[in-house]
């Protein structure tokens, strides 16, 4: 009999686009002592793009990380070896990463993300917002405000690559994506945060 993590699996990769699950452990801001756990959605492959049949798109809400601060989100990051790091928006077309798993900290303002690709889902996210996104799985900002910003990261400093879904892209983008080492850390909670429980 399938567990209930297995079953949503196979009903997102038989759908071809996503479902959502909202994890089952707990996430500690810095400094702080909330229990929210982080959404968790899996993306499967779309035929244009890979999405990522082995580790779900994370979501941590309110994490603690000072709005308004990029530089505190970076240090942050730095800190738990997510690095090689930028401070920006979400690129507003259909775009993937094959050499990289990348984290994204929202640190001002709010955005509507399209996730997974046209069949995939949109998500909500405003100032103290993290989305941890797996090589391989589209993103794309549809809508902003004027104070909307990010600060991007990843795993080891690895250089990260962009896609977009066009002919000749794969499958070295699924090879580089199957590459990839698990990162040692959760790049807001470290050791103790919940990726390795979610990415295994």
């Amino acid at each position: 009999m399938l567990n209930r993590r297995d079953a949503i699996r196979t009903v997102a990769f038989a759908a071809g686009t996503w479902l959502g699950e909202t994890g089952d452990a707990a996430a500690r801001g810095p400094g702080g002592t909330g229990d929210r756990a982080p959404e968790e959605y899996w993306f499967s492959d779309d035929g244009r793009f890979p999405n990522n049949a082995k580790y779900p798109l994370l979501v941590y809400r309110k994490t603690g990380l000072t709005a308004g601060d990029p530089d505190g989100v970076n240090e942050t990051f730095a800190k738990n070896n997510w690095t090689n790091s930028w401070v920006d928006g979400v690129y507003p077309f259909h775009h993937y990463h094959s050499t990289s798993h990348e984290v994204l900290g929202v640190y001002a303002g709010s955005a509507l993300l399209q996730i997974g690709g046209p069949s995939g889902k949109q998500l909500r996210v405003s100032a103290g917002d993290v989305l941890i996104i797996p090589a391989g799985v589209a993103h794309q900002c549809v809508q902003r405000d004027s104070e909307f910003g990010v600060v991007g990261a990843y795993p080891d400093g690895r250089h990260w690559d962009l896609l977009r879904g066009e002919p000749g892209e794969r499958p070295k983008a699924d090879q580089n994506a199957a590459a990839l080492p698990l990162p040692e850390l959760d790049p807001v909670f470290g050791a103790k945060g919940p990726l390795r429980q979610h990415w295994r």
